[in-house]
């Protein structure tokens, strides 16, 4: 295959390659503050567009679930940008009420399309409406949170601390269910949810991804893995599940070509 951005290769680094929720388009961001689309056809993968965000180098960009946004955000900024491509506006949102940070970089989506979580500091969660951009409510984890995930049908947060301990929420009422520490983690790093919301998977810097089943997450304080992936000898940065639940991929970005399908 052709590489996907051929049109236009970054002159930073890449942060973010995500397909489109329901076209053949594929979005690239990075450190050279570009946005870009692409036409997927195996042939030329034509170059849709790119918008460029002044002096804002990009930590993270998503699509939102229906597709109509891309929401990103900067590596030392307390805002971030909503780029609409249905209006072609670029949006900057610079302070969210209630958010006192000085920097948002890490976010997660609720596949739903209704919530955004900006992951604060001294492990404050803040949920924003996905329609308004503003906040609802802020919740509080011991430790910093350094990765989290909702569940497939939106309920419930698992948010992966430094000290790796994993905290479940109920989204509807702001409450922590449950907290479980994960085996044998030095440093939490990455953490995902499959798509059947059978297995929950957690990477930490010491290389190791620990699999476990949901259910036992739920009631245990000291789950013990389903299985324990050992493949990497750098710190896990990535993990996720195929949407059939059959493959986990498991990677770091600390040295080149570091990833395992499982």
């Amino acid at each position: 295959c052709l590489p996907a951005n051929q049109e236009r290769f970054a002159s930073g680094k890449l942060v973010t390659v995500q397909f489109h929720p329901s076209a053949q388009v594929v979005m690239t961001a990075g450190r050279d503050r570009s946005v870009s689309l692409f036409q997927v056809d195996g042939i030329r993968n034509p170059k849709i567009q790119s918008i460029y965000l002044e002096s804002f180098p990009i930590y993270k960009a998503r699509f939102s679930v229906d597709g109509e946004q891309v929401i990103a955000t900067g590596t030392h900024h307390s805002m971030f940008f909503v780029y609409d491509m249905m209006a072609g506006s670029i949006t900057p949102i610079p302070k969210v009420r209630g958010v006192e940070e000085k920097f948002l970089r890490n976010f997660e989506l609720s596949p739903d399309g209704s919530l955004m979580l900006l992951v604060g500091t001294s492990g404050y969660l803040h949920l924003l409406s996905m329609k308004t951009k503003e906040l609802i409510s802020t919740l509080k984890m011991n430790g910093r949170c350094t990765a989290s995930a909702f569940t497939p049908d939106s309920s419930k947060i698992y948010s992966y601390s430094k000290e790796g301990e994993v905290f479940i929420w109920d989204v509807r009422s702001r409450k922590c269910l449950h907290k479980f520490e994960d085996e044998g983690s030095l440093e939490g790093k990455c953490i995902a949810l499959s798509k059947n919301n059978q297995y929950v998977a957690c990477g930490s810097s010491s290389g190791v991804v620990n699999l476990y089943t949901t259910d036992v997450c739920l009631k245990e304080n000291r789950p013990k893995p389903v299985k324990a992936v050992m493949n990497l000898v750098t710190s896990a940065t990535c993990v996720t599940f195929n949407p059939t639940t059959e493959i986990l991929a498991v990677a770091s970005c600390d040295t080149d070509e570091a990833v395992k399908l499982v």
